[in-house]
């Protein structure tokens, strides 16, 4: 597991390879790659249950 030296010594890398301006985008993006994915699990389990009640009126 990471520690704090390390996750520092990460983002201080991350920081002179990138720079300061590409962090708040890829926070965004990460943001919405996020969002989309609870959205697809929630539609994923909706359509399940959707199935399952199709099933049992069969």
């Amino acid at each position: 597991m990471l520690g704090n030296h390390e996750i520092i010594v990460i983002a201080i890398v991350v920081l002179i390879l990138f720079g300061a301006g590409a962090i708040p985008k890829f926070a965004k993006s990460l943001g919405k790659a996020k969002k989309e994915f609870e959205n697809g699990v929630k539609e994923g389990s909706q359509g399940d249950d959707t199935a399952i009640a199709k099933e049992k009126e069969s």
